[in-house]
């Protein structure tokens, strides 16, 4: 986009960072101009924001400025609710920018702080390094009370527990890194399901006539109902969506997050008075439980983009190893000192690959790699997969 400094503002919050001021919010402003003290609207959120300090960043040297316009790169001081990705707009000529697309983290690993002083001081600094950073999350684990932290590699959650130690003095016990795998289903189930339940008063009572099978890669989830002569009456399908939408966090091999799943309502009951949304959400919740298990579960595993550089005369050993890890070689391109690999990998190969990788080249191999897609498990891998699964559940019930 090319900035013009004329026309109301349009501009984008791309990274926020903390500082020892305050947090930073670091903007680029495509069109028009802010300056000190004007309200501006965050698309995002649909609040306002007053911008209190503008200040042109050289390394850690501060420049004040009173204004800034299009084509500037500024970081603005005091902003509330402004996150990465938000943009700010003129309240009274609304806009929104492109927004930024963050994958989903694809490793994770647990996290404890050596002494028990710690935990405070890690819940407040992890909190602030999401804000810096969309692509990194952090989860307690319901079972075992643990704090989990999700990121894109094994290089990525490296830097955010050095990160911990360095800038917010935090000394953790880091778990071993774990794959976040994903569970989907291989075939079509016609099924039903009856909730029935008598407490003395009004009771529930719901029923589902339903098929469940995959759906296209990538949409996650898809509902649909064809009932038709309300024997399932409209108001209720959406608890039967939400029902089933809720339960695919937990899938039925290992207790992943199930992936493009479609979920058809085709019939049902109704009780003119003990039928209600939660007993129709009950129905749903069982009605997964009951049918998934046939429905061809597997586990899928994140595949990476991977791209190596070696020299020459060390390609031989590059692509052997990758494709002892399981690696599909995708192409090599010659460059002025050596030779590109470009391959796709599953993730769970890839640890320590940076280590493999320097002794097979004399310390001058370099890789990155980025997330791909989804792919089904050799049968191999996801029994694997599943028998590490049932040992943490045992270990979190202990």
């Amino acid at each position: 986009m090319v900035a013009i400094a004329q026309g109301p503002l349009r501009a984008l919050a791309f990274k926020i960072m903390d500082d020892r001021f305050g947090a930073l919010t670091f903007t680029r402003i495509y069109t028009g101009s802010i300056k000190k003290g004007d309200t501006v609207l965050n698309t995002f959120t649909g609040k306002s924001e007053r911008i209190g300090r503008i200040v042109e960043m050289h390394a850690d040297e501060r420049i004040e400025r009173d204004s800034a316009q299009a084509g500037d790169i500024v970081a603005l001081i005091g902003m509330k609710n402004t996150q990465t990705g938000h943009t700010l707009s003129d309240p009274k000529d609304v806009a929104t920018l492109e927004p930024m697309v963050f994958p989903d983290p694809v490793i994770y690993i647990a996290i404890s702080p050596k002494d028990k002083g710690g935990a405070e001081k890690m819940g407040l600094a992890l909190s602030k390094m999401i804000q810096e950073d969309p692509s990194f999350r952090v989860e307690t684990d319901e079972e075992s009370g643990e704090t989990i932290i999700k990121g894109m590699g094994e290089l990525h959650l490296d830097i955010k527990v050095d990160i911990l130690k360095r800038t917010h003095g935090v000394e953790v016990e880091v778990g071993k890194p774990l794959v976040a795998y994903r569970e989907t289903i291989t075939q079509r189930v016609e099924d039903s399901y009856t909730h029935k339940k008598q407490t003395g008063g009004s009771g529930q009572f719901a029923k589902i006539d339903y098929t469940v099978e995959p759906a296209e890669a990538g949409v996650g989830f898809e509902f649909e109902s064809k009932v038709t002569g309300g024997n399932v009456p409209r108001e209720f399908w959406p608890a039967v969506e939400k029902g089933f939408r809720t339960s695919l966090e937990l899938g039925p091999l290992a207790g992943y997050p199930c992936l493009d799943v479609k979920l058809t309502l085709t019939d049902g009951g109704f009780h003119a008075v003990d039928s209600s949304a939660i007993a129709y959400e009950l129905a749903s919740r069982a009605a997964y439980r009951q049918t998934m298990p046939k429905a061809g579960p597997q586990i899928m595993e994140p595949i990476m983009k991977v791209d190596v550089f070696t020299p020459d005369d060390h390609v031989g050993d590059v692509i052997g190893d990758l494709n002892r890890r399981r690696g599909m070689i995708l192409g090599q391109e010659p460059g002025a000192t050596g030779i590109r690999v470009k391959a796709e990998v599953a993730l769970s190969e890839m640890f320590g690959y940076i280590g493999d990788l320097r002794t097979m080249t004399s310390g001058r191999g370099q890789f990155s790699m980025e997330f791909s897609h989804y792919n089904p498990c050799p049968k191999n891998v996801a029994d694997e997969v599943i028998k590490a699964a049932q040992e943490r559940q045992a270990a979190a019930k202990a």
